[in-house]
């Protein structure tokens, strides 16, 4: 494309994840909002400077059984490129719209990923403000009156999958207000879609899998998501097999201290518990030293709150992606499993980490 911005990236956002995001809005921030409306902020916010859409999910071929053989993601961040607003031309890169896709093969014990850029328009990316329609290319997430459908061809791996929303729209941190940091401005808005019960066909080289699971939807958006002294963050999205959802993230600076936390509990039927700053705690208890980039990630944590005490281990430790060509970050994203206090093994879903490659700016 003609024009590249310097670095840009994902998150988690944390949210939702990662690489680097250039985009520095003018001026002074806008007073944060508490009135988020429905579809509406389902759909894109262009006058955010990032904002991504992050779809993971663990998939089987039997729907009775707790064992899954695939994970899978698919990520679209939108980018608005400050420079480039007031120009007149159709063909200045306004937006930028980004796609991530991977397949965790647990029984091959590979990952396969693949990536896209583009500005938006032109008919070949898109993201829609009414409503969740985002595409680049031949990737899409869309949401429609009864399900949401999602869509990836890469070269070595595809997928086509519905995802049906089986609990309510939980908002996370303070009615979708999350806080990523002690001032004001460094805050996302974000919110969860756990416990999607999904279907749909997966393919992995020629061969075709019918598969089933379950999945969890992150959208997120914000103007400054990080403190200055921030190089990175620690994110699990967990569903539970009683139908509960857990989120606990942690931003961390170079030395890996805790900069911020936070993070959500909450049992099926009843009101989230969100948790404050000073209620989580991520500690590593293994790791895991990348061949491709020499980065070194915990892949097995110990995760507590105020309320339990759980340990996250990835299912494969190879679960690292470099979007360098895209938005320019390498982080680790991956299917691993959430075990309680004594060992029994109560969830499934993803641990992201990032910074560990080389710091984040945002």
């Amino acid at each position: 494309m003609p024009h590249h911005p310097p670095a840009l990236l994902r998150r988690h956002l944390l949210a939702g994840g990662l690489g680097t995001l250039l985009i520095t809005p003018a001026g002074a921030a806008p007073a944060p909002r508490l009135d988020l409306q429905f579809p509406r902020d389902l759909g894109a916010h262009p006058e955010s400077a990032i904002e991504w859409w992050y779809l993971t999910g663990a998939l089987g071929s039997d729907a009775s059984s707790e064992e899954s053989r695939f994970g899978f993601q698919l990520t679209f961040f939108r980018s608005r490129v400050a420079a480039t607003q007031n120009m007149a031309s159709a063909f200045a890169a306004k937006q930028l719209i980004f796609a991530h896709a991977a397949v965790t093969d647990l029984a091959g014990k590979t990952m396969l990923h693949d990536q896209h850029i583009a500005r938006e328009g032109f008919g070949i990316a898109q993201a829609l403000q009414n409503d969740t329609d985002v595409k680049l290319r031949n990737w899409s997430l869309q949401r429609s009156a009864t399900h949401y459908a999602a869509t990836a061809s890469a070269n070595g791996f595809g997928f086509d999958l519905r995802l049906r929303e089986t609990q309510p729209l939980l908002l996370q941190g303070e009615r979708g207000l999350s806080r990523k940091g002690p001032q004001a401005d460094q805050m996302s808005y974000y919110y969860s879609l756990p416990q999607l019960r999904c279907s749909g066909t997966l393919r992995i080289g020629a061969q075709q899998h019918s598969v089933q699971g379950t999945a969890w939807l992150d959208h997120e958006w914000s103007d400054k998501l990080m403190p200055a002294q921030a190089v990175g963050w620690d994110w699990i999205g967990m569903n539970l097999f009683d139908g509960s959802a857990l989120t606990a993230f942690r931003l961390r600076d170079k030395n890996g201290a805790a900069l911020w936390a936070g993070g959500s509990l909450r049992h099926s039927g009843s009101a989230a518990r969100n948790f404050g700053a000073n209620e989580v705690r991520f500690e590593a208890l293994q790791h895991w030293t990348s061949p491709q980039t020499q980065a070194r990630y915990p892949v097995q944590w110990r995760v507590r709150t105020t309320d339990a005490s759980y340990i996250v281990k990835a299912l494969l430790e190879n679960q690292e992606l470099d979007s360098r060509s895209s938005t320019g970050a390498v982080y680790w994203e991956g299917l691993s499993e959430l075990f309680d206090s004594t060992g029994q093994l109560i969830g499934r879903g993803y641990l992201e980490m990032t910074g560990y490659a080389g710091a984040l700016r945002l």
